[in-house]
């Protein structure tokens, strides 16, 4: 009898501990695959991309891997609200014919100061509306016209291959460069699902240096179509892209899921907060006394600091590549003889940990001052109080990783001050 009973015992752990992984394994799979998932997660390396996924990346470029398209609106539903509701969070996206997101102040004209921007996301202001842009608030100050050629998820190396491609037709007299702390490991990326899991369809080109020199390494996908079989390119994308072996491989989950899951509380949370999310989604019902949205945000805020931390090693290590591409925008600056600004925006993943720690770029921005004398600095962070409550310079829907309407109109004025309004950089200089 006693027999009988260890085996009954033993397979009900053996069976207890397969639901778990089952499980594990389900939840993980449900909440840690594609984008806007668990961000420390990963579940393999190539997931299938569907024909249906591949014609709403209306946006690919052979070039730059991807690029806003001219004469385009686009009106998004930031998701904030329950099915039934009225739509609220809903902002609109435009560009002109040139690429550039419009600039509803003021229209180009043939006489005035021409100024343009390019960059990432922070550059292009996702999340608000073509009127909430600093571009346009700037363009009130200066009665001109102030272009947006930021892009979604761009790297200063993309940022300054479309600079190369666009100023030949759109040519201005002072070029910002506005980017993230995170460019220092997208200019290290050639496709992004390595370090931004689920990025599938972000393959680019990057910079290498060679014996102190840049060379341009291009995206090896020529055409759309060619993203449905990336494993076919798989060495390539290893080989050349940084975070393969330092990021990826130490986050891919593998089995047992069960530790994964159950073994980081955090893990649980975005479960949790995820899970309830969508049930309020699909069922139009509030959950009481809980926010999952916002429970949800601040424990991704929380899993995305072990990548600040990743971030903030890379400065160290690479700073010497990210410092060449900064010094190849100045030497275009010369070549074209307009003057170069560069601008390192705050994210809020950031923000959060550098309230402790201090930048994760540390003084980078002293030294490309003396390394660059032509080039023109601006670190947002020293700029923008927020009076211990860093999370108000930001939007509170959607993502709410991008900054505010009223956080755009100060960095409108910061960028006057600081560059445009000064006797010896301003354009009264040549006057």
């Amino acid at each position: 009898m006693s027999g009988w009973r260890t085996k009954a015992k033993a397979a009900v752990v053996v069976a207890a501990i397969a639901a778990l992984e089952v499980v594990s394994y389900r939840m993980l799979r449900r909440y840690g695959s594609g984008l806007n998932s668990i961000p420390t997660v990963v579940m393999e390396e190539f997931p299938e991309i569907d024909r249906e996924l591949l014609e709403k990346f209306t946006s690919f470029d052979p070039e730059l891997g991807w690029s806003p398209q001219p004469n385009t609106t686009k009106q998004k539903d930031t998701g904030e609200h329950l099915p039934g509701e009225e739509v609220r969070t809903v902002v609109t996206y435009s560009t002109d014919e040139y690429g550039s997101r419009v600039c509803p102040a003021r229209d180009r004209r043939e006489d005035d100061v021409r100024v343009s921007t390019y960059g990432d996301s922070y550059c292009f202001c996702r999340e608000v509306d073509d009127d909430e842009t600093f571009q346009n608030y700037l363009a009130e100050k200066i009665d001109a016209h102030v272009g947006n050629y930021g892009g979604g998820n761009y790297g200063l190396d993309q940022g300054l291959l479309r600079l190369k491609r666009t100023y030949p037709e759109d040519p201005a007299d002072y070029v910002f460069m506005v980017v993230t702390a995170s460019s220092i490991a997208r200019v290290l990326s050639v496709w992004k699902h390595y370090q931004e899991f689920g990025n599938v369809l972000a393959v680019k080109p990057r910079y290498v240096l060679e014996d102190g020199d840049l060379r341009l390494v291009e995206s090896p996908i020529r055409k759309k179509e060619d993203l449905l079989h990336l494993e076919r390119y798989a060495e390539f994308l290893r080989s050349r892209d940084y975070h393969y072996e330092h990021w990826f491989r130490p986050h891919l989950v593998t089995f047992p899921y069960a530790p994964d899951l159950f073994g980081d509380p955090r893990h649980l949370r975005y479960v949790l907060y995820a899970a309830l999310r969508d049930a309020e989604r699909e069922y139009g019902v509030s959950v009481p006394g809980i926010d999952p949205g916002e429970a949800l945000t601040r424990t991704t805020v929380e899993l995305e600091q072990p990548r600040v931390k990743y971030h903030e090693s890379l400065f160290d290590e690479k700073e010497d590549l990210f410092s060449a591409i900064v010094g190849e925008f100045v030497s275009y600056a010369e070549e074209k003889e307009f003057t170069p600004v560069f601008v390192m925006s705050q994210q809020l993943r950031y923000a959060a940990y550098e309230e402790e720690h201090g930048p994760v770029y540390g003084d980078l921005l002293d030294r490309l001052d003396e390394r660059y004398p032509a080039l023109e600095t601006v670190d947002l962070a020293r700029h923008l109080s927020a009076d211990g409550d860093v999370e108000s310079l930001y939007v509170e829907r959607g993502e709410g990783g991008h900054y505010s309407p009223e956080t755009n109109e100060r960095i409108a004025e910061v960028l006057f001050d600081e560059v445009l309004a000064r006797p010896e950089t301003g354009p009264e200089r040549d006057r």
